[in-house]
């Protein structure tokens, strides 16, 4: 392995209603993944809590604070020595001016010390009537985010997305203009807009940000009747994919060769290029 070349895992779930056994399985998988030399795991949207019943699941969304999910993870990763992406967790947000108090969907990056080093809210909520059936209105109980937030690792400059994000070019954008080496864009992707848009919107991040995608993401039947589409991704500044998980559960391991982001911009330098769009452009 070069100098440039960083190891890491992807812990591809199917997160049940039961927080304690999903953070069990995270803290598992830190040991694990720094058992087999990588600095840093990363695991799906909602890897502590995946319940379409809110009523039920409400009980286990608590401030971030009393996250006993948030708190085994970091334990773990301190305990393991690694660095930790949780792709996101439900957690309880402050009270609006109302007197109501909606949740926040939000990733956190751990340090091998068990330190929180960055916290993203998710910004674009998914509020959707699919041709399948399926309803989701994540604004009905989620407060959106509305910082672009990257953080330094190991792995150069992390930024962070979740899920639907990938469909808003603009988020993009911002994080490309800050040189992001690598993405994170956790997810719990439904199986028709998987089968549709997953792999492509995927490539296609990697190639304008000129940078390395990494997808933590849910697969198969849960516990709430909900079924995700999995194949955690790896892409590369290229648009390869260096990993492609499947349909199948457990961890997955990449190598990162961060040399690999200097020769793409080299060869197209977008990030370099861009300009402005005039005013004159705008409908």
């Amino acid at each position: 392995m070069s100098a440039d070349t960083r190891r890491i895992a992807l812990l591809q779930m199917t997160t049940g209603i039961d927080p304690a056994a999903n953070a069990s399985a995270m803290a598992r998988a830190a040991q694990e993944a720094a058992g087999e030399g990588a600095v840093m795991l990363f695991t799906p949207e909602m890897s502590g809590l995946l319940d379409r019943d809110r009523a039920r699941g409400s009980v286990h969304v608590v401030p971030e604070a009393e996250s006993p999910v948030l708190a085994e993870v970091r334990n773990a990763a301190a305990k393991a020595g690694i660095w930790v992406h949780i792709g996101s967790l439900a957690v309880k947000g402050a009270t609006d001016e109302s007197g109501g108090t909606r949740w926040a969907n939000r990733a956190f990056v751990i340090t091998p010390a068990g330190e929180i080093a960055a916290r993203y809210d998710k910004i674009h909520m998914f509020d959707v009537d699919l041709a399948t059936g399926e309803t989701w209105r994540e604004s009905a109980a989620y407060q959106p985010g509305e910082a672009v937030v990257t953080v330094e690792t190991p792995l150069g400059c992390l930024g962070l997305a979740i899920c639907y994000d990938i469909r808003f070019p603009a988020l993009f954008e911002a994080l490309g203009q800050r040189k992001c080496d690598i993405i994170a864009i956790p997810a719990a992707f439904t199986v028709p807009t998987g089968r549709a848009h997953w792999h492509l919107m995927q490539r296609a991040r990697a190639v304008e940000a000129s940078a390395f995608i990494v997808s933590a993401a849910q697969v198969g039947r849960h516990e709430d009747g909900r079924e995700t589409y999995g194949h955690s991704l790896v892409v590369d500044p290229w648009g390869d994919v260096v990993l492609d998980m499947g349909e199948q559960g457990g961890i997955g391991f990449a190598e990162i060769d961060l040399a690999r982001i200097a020769e793409v911009r080299a060869q197209v330098p977008s990030l370099a290029n861009r300009r402005p769009i005039p005013t004159s452009w705008a409908p």
